[in-house]
């Protein structure tokens, strides 16, 4: 009777063991998928710079609209470096269902591998829906030139909708045009840069740079933005 609770003893702990180490996979399994591994940056922008070599200066990009706003122009086709110039793809990428699209910016220049969160994308997906619905988006105050707050209430939302900012810990809102197009407003990390940094900017000038070009996710699905005479960040015009 004792060995026989003894071996029920072991099954039981054995299958807690097994049903712990099953919840814990989904989440280190989510981190990888969540991350923007700087290792992975690095081998896709080496697998990038061998097939442009290789191709006399050609990119692994996919093709968009000449009017595709910068940030999400220039899609990196993986199998067109995979596995050919990199052995796998990057566990974060879409493609292997994580949230970030690997992208190419400065492709004139120096084409540099950049991440897009597709979580922003997901985000106005859902308001178009929404809007396609109803058939209108209610505006409601300006937060900018011709850039206002949306009525989420009234689309049929109980709180409004944000998204998780890639750049530090805060959510980051999302406003409307005067063109119905939805936009990530950006403002609260620009201005967290421009109040801790205190970097050399103008007014008149897109400061999105600021994020871009020291963060490997850009700040995509947005309006430019400049500074006012108090530094601080605003859409521009």
């Amino acid at each position: 009777m004792k060995l026989t609770v003894k071996k029920m003893g072991i099954v039981l702990l054995s299958s807690i063991m097994l049903l712990l180490s099953g919840c814990m996979y989904p989440d280190d399994e989510t981190a990888a998928q969540q991350t923007p591994y700087a290792d992975q940056l690095e081998t896709i922008q080496k697998a990038v710079n061998a097939y442009q070599e290789s191709t006399g200066g050609l990119l692994p990009i996919k093709t968009r609209d000449l009017e595709t706003d910068i940030y999400i122009k220039y899609p990196i086709e993986f199998s067109k470096i995979v596995p050919a110039y990199t052995e796998k793809l990057p566990t974060n990428s879409y493609e292997t269902g994580g949230i970030y699209q690997y992208v190419l910016m400065d492709v004139e220049t120096t084409p540099t591998v950049k991440l897009v969160d597709l979580r922003s994308a997901e985000r106005i997906r859902e308001l178009n829906l929404r809007k396609n619905i109803n058939g209108r988006v209610p505006f409601k105050d300006a937060v900018g030139e011709n850039v206002y707050e949306i009525d989420f209430k009234t689309m049929g939302f109980k709180e409004p909708l944000t998204v998780p900012s890639p750049y530090s810990d805060t959510l980051l809102p999302i406003v409307i045009g005067g063109d119905g197009i939805f936009y990530i407003d950006y403002s609260i990390d620009l201005n967290r840069i421009l109040q801790e940094q205190q970097p050399d900017v103008k007014q008149g000038e897109d400061i999105r740079y600021l994020l871009s070009d020291n963060y490997p996710v850009l700040p995509a699905y947005s309006r430019p933005y400049t500074v006012n005479e108090q530094n601080e960040p605003i859409f521009m015009k």
